[in-house]
């Protein structure tokens, strides 16, 4: 669904509250999932959440994405921020419509016809519009993905690992494209990743989860300019998080 006007910048365009998320509630064997689980996704900002695998991010994405509504607690929107939208860690493209013709299906009926040049180019897809997703590379494809996602000018952009089994060559690429569509239009962004250093790397603000049920351990600000975060500073940075946060970071 498209945005209407952005919240401004620094404000809270996304405000998350899972008090508790419970599989099988009531059953012989229930799963407590989530518990206590709280923040915020600022606009104009990049919000990397990072937890032990299984520790409830997924299920995280899926309540905040309105996927999944047995929960404990509420999801609240700035009122300005009037679209969600998710690139998934797969593609998820139709490989019998082109490259163009999968990022208009995301759009509403009424405005599949909207210029597109601009965004194509940004994302270095102008030379692709024709082709079918098995003429691309992974990298490639999940350019694509993104295209789908920005051209519904979300006022949230959600990243589900979307730079994960990428060259580091294309995931640097597509690092920069989703920092430049942030500068660009000020949305606020939430990447859910594994990778400790891209995400020091990325992003404004790291959230740091528990193992299950998954909890808020710490949040972390990153104040050091995006382009002056080089390899060393990145590397400290990480090895201070793994020796205060052990159970979330390998050392």
């Amino acid at each position: 669904m498209a945005g209407s006007a952005a919240p401004g910048p620094g404000a809270v365009a996304l405000r998350v509250d899972i008090d508790r998320k419970v599989y099988g509630a009531g059953g012989r064997e229930p799963v407590e999932a989530v518990r206590g689980l709280a923040f915020s996704v600022i606009a104009g900002e990049i919000t990397c959440l990072i937890g032990p695998s299984g520790a409830g991010k997924t299920t995280t994405l899926r309540i905040l994405l309105g996927l999944d509504p047995d929960y404990e607690g509420r999801v609240t929107p700035h009122p300005d921020a009037a679209g969600i939208a998710m690139a998934f860690q797969e593609p998820r493209l139709l490989p019998w419509r082109t490259v163009e013709q999968n990022v208009r299906l995301a759009l509403p009926r009424g405005t599949r016809g909207q210029d597109l040049d601009g965004l194509f180019d940004s994302l270095g897809l102008g030379p692709w519009r024709s082709r079918y997703p098995g003429a691309l590379s992974l990298g490639m494809a999940r350019r694509v993905s993104l295209a789908r996602a920005l051209a519904q000018k979300p006022r949230i952009l959600v990243l589900d690992e979307p730079f994960v089994s990428l060259d580091d060559t294309s995931a640097a690429g597509l690092r920069g494209l989703v920092v430049a569509a942030v500068e660009r239009s000020g949305m606020g962004v939430l990447m859910v990743t594994h990778n400790v250093a891209e995400a020091i790397e990325i992003a404004d603000r790291l959230l740091l989860v528990s193992g299950r049920p998954a909890g808020l351990l710490g949040t972390i600000p990153l104040e050091r300019p995006r382009g002056a975060r080089d390899r060393a500073w990145v590397e400290g940075r990480r090895a201070a998080l793994a020796a205060q946060f052990p159970t979330v970071i390998a050392g």
